[in-house]
């Protein structure tokens, strides 16, 4: 029997955090810029980094020494890709070096995207299974599940610690903390462009939006929220891209974040989207969603974390105690 309801991660996680495809990258010659960056969104006020793509441990494991307390999550880890098995053991090393501070995100990905794609749900049962039975298991409440509809939503609810949905709408929230309820963490990534001129946003917005809209998950997602074929076509029309992307004005894009929250989200995962598509850490675009968020030092999370990250495969991290500069 798998408990009805799970409770947040142990970590606090904070109200904001930042979504990043950059902190992933496996450009050698950004290594500083990733550590440096890192950093500095801790220092911030931010309470979690959600490493962006198809992530996995080792990912966050080259981030944990470069930090003290944020929260390092994957977002997502691609259950096609990667062995239980593995995943389970690194993350029981990763949370051994730096206790409190690691949660792992998985995804069944897209038909699209992955090879040997077939029955989403029912491979993720499984993998949430081969977690709970590794021989260092995952517990339910230091894994979240990129749930978009409701059967992955209760999923999350029952044998996770909740929902990290993309591209979703208040709407969207207030029905999936209905289906959640209370307990579960619901963390979405919510898309943010720091343009306030319409057409030069929406432009941005498409280029971002072009791929997911031959996703039939996401097509599935935006078409129980309202919108039809009509919306899906020229690379989404105003009033679908207007809802999936925060953008405007500063005022104009705390008060939509908030909006997130009123509606249930606990924690939002900001990727911010720009034009230039760089990997290198958009790091003065970070400060200013610092600022208009309000975030202070006081909201991040403080957990003591200890030194010596062990060695995952190939990869190592000299050990070092708190933060290595």
């Amino acid at each position: 029997m798998h408990s009805a309801h799970r409770t947040a991660p142990p970590q606090a996680l904070g109200r904001f955090g930042i979504f990043s495809h950059e902190l992933r990258s496996e450009d050698p010659t950004l290594q500083d810029q990733r550590r440096h960056a890192a950093a500095e969104l801790e220092d911030l006020g931010f309470g979690a980094i959600w490493l962006g793509g198809n992530s996995n441990v080792h990912h966050a494991a080259k981030l944990a020494a470069s930090t003290e307390h944020i929260a390092l999550a994957t977002g997502i880890l691609n259950i096609w890709y990667e062995d239980a098995d593995a995943v389970a053991r690194q993350r029981a090393e990763l949370e051994h070096a730096y206790p409190n501070r690691f949660l792992l995100g998985l995804g069944a990905s897209h038909a699209q995207l992955a090879q040997n794609y077939q029955r989403p749900y029912s491979t993720m049962v499984e993998y949430l299974d081969a977690l709970d039975n590794a021989a260092t298991p995952v517990p339910a409440d230091r894994r979240i599940l990129a749930a978009l509809g409701p059967k992955m939503l209760r999923l999350a609810r029952d044998r996770a610690a909740g929902a990290h949905p993309a591209l979703v709408t208040p709407e969207y929230i207030e029905q999936a903390r209905g289906v959640l309820g209370d307990g579960p963490l619901l963390a979405p990534v919510v898309t943010v462009i720091l343009e306030s001129e319409p057409a030069r946003a929406r432009e941005i917005a498409r280029g971002h939006l072009d791929l997911y809209l031959q996703l039939p998950n996401y097509i599935a997602s935006f078409e129980r929220l309202g919108f039809t074929d009509e919306d899906f076509t020229g690379g989404g029309s105003d009033r679908l891209v207007d809802a999936l992307a925060t953008w405007g004005t500063d005022d104009a894009i705390s008060t939509r974040l908030a909006e997130f929250h009123t509606a249930g989200a606990d924690h939002l995962a900001l990727q911010l989207i720009t034009a230039e598509g760089s990997e290198t850490p958009p790091r003065a675009q970070w400060r200013r969603l610092a600022d208009l968020t309000g975030i202070t030092q006081d909201e991040a999370p403080r957990t003591e974390s200890a030194g010596g990250l062990p060695k995952f495969g190939d990869d190592h991290i000299p050990s070092g105690q708190g933060r290595a500069e």
